[in-house]
C-alpha cells in the first residue's frame, strides 16, 4: 500500500508539474507578451504608409538603387534568394551567418576591390570601385558584412556618406537628409550597451514619406 501511495503521489506530481510547465507558463508568457510587448513579440514588424508590411525591425533588405540608402552586404543577400534559383550560392552558409572569409581569402578580396577579366560574365565591380563611382566614402560597414548578414543597421557615418549620391538622386538639400538621419538614429540600448545605429528600413520609408509630403 505505501509503494502504490507513494507512486500514485508521483504520478500525480508530474501531471501537475507537466501543466504547469507545459502548458500555463508557455501561454502566459504568449499572454504577458502580446499584451505588454505587442510589437516584439509579434516580430517588431514594420508597415508603410498604407499599412501593409513591409518588413521587420531586426532583420535588414537589400537597398541598391542611389534614391535609397543602401544597407550593408549581406553573404546571404539578406536570405531573400530563392534556394531553388541559388546560382551564386548567398544560401550556401545558411538562411543567416558570416562567410568566415580570411582578409587574405581571395573570395573576400575580390567582392571588395573587384576582379577585372576579358569575360563580361566573370568581371567583378568590387564594393570599393561600386561606392567610388558613386562618390560615397568607404566605411567599415559598407564593404564587411555583419556577423549574421542579418543586420538592419548601419553606422551614422555609413548612412551620411550617402547623403551627397541620396540627395542628387532625389533633388533634396543634403541638409534635409542630415535631419532624417539624426532622427532615425538610434541610440545604445539604456545609454549604455552598443553604438548608435541607423535602421535603413526605416530611414528609406522616411525617405519616401518625406518626399510625398513635399
Amino acid at each position: 500500500m505505501s509503494f502504490a501511495r507513494e507512486a500514485s503521489r508521483a504520478i500525480r506530481s508530474t501531471a501537475v508539474l507537466w501543466v504547469i510547465g507545459a502548458i500555463i507558463y508557455p501561454f502566459a508568457m504568449i499572454a504577458f507578451g502580446q499584451i505588454i510587448f505587442p510589437s516584439q513579440a509579434n516580430g517588431s514588424l514594420i508597415k508603410d504608409s498604407q499599412g501593409q508590411v513591409v518588413g521587420s525591425a531586426l532583420i535588414g533588405q537589400p537597398f541598391t538603387s542611389d534614391r535609397y540608402f543602401n544597407s550593408r552586404p549581406s553573404t546571404t543577400s539578406y536570405s531573400t534568394a530563392d534556394p531553388k534559383k541559388d546560382e551564386a550560392g548567398v544560401l550556401k552558409t545558411g538562411v543567416s551567418g558570416a562567410s568566415n572569409l580570411a582578409p587574405s581569402n581571395s573570395a573576400l578580396l575580390e567582392r571588395i576591390k573587384g576582379k577585372d577579366d576579358p569575360d563580361p560574365k566573370k568581371r567583378i565591380e568590387g564594393d570599393l570601385n561600386r561606392l567610388k563611382k558613386a562618390n560615397v566614402p568607404p566605411t567599415a560597414d559598407l564593404i564587411y558584412t555583419s556577423g549574421s548578414s542579418l543586420d538592419p543597421h548601419i553606422t551614422p557615418e555609413a548612412a551620411r556618406a550617402q547623403v551627397a549620391r541620396v540627395a542628387k538622386a532625389r533633388g533634396l538639400p543634403p541638409q534635409q537628409l542630415e535631419t532624417l538621419i539624426n532622427q532615425n538614429t538610434d541610440g545604445r540600448f539604456v545609454g549604455i550597451f552598443g553604438e548608435p545605429g541607423v535602421n535603413v528600413l526605416k530611414l528609406n520609408l522616411a525617405l519616401d514619406a518625406l518626399k510625398s509630403a513635399s
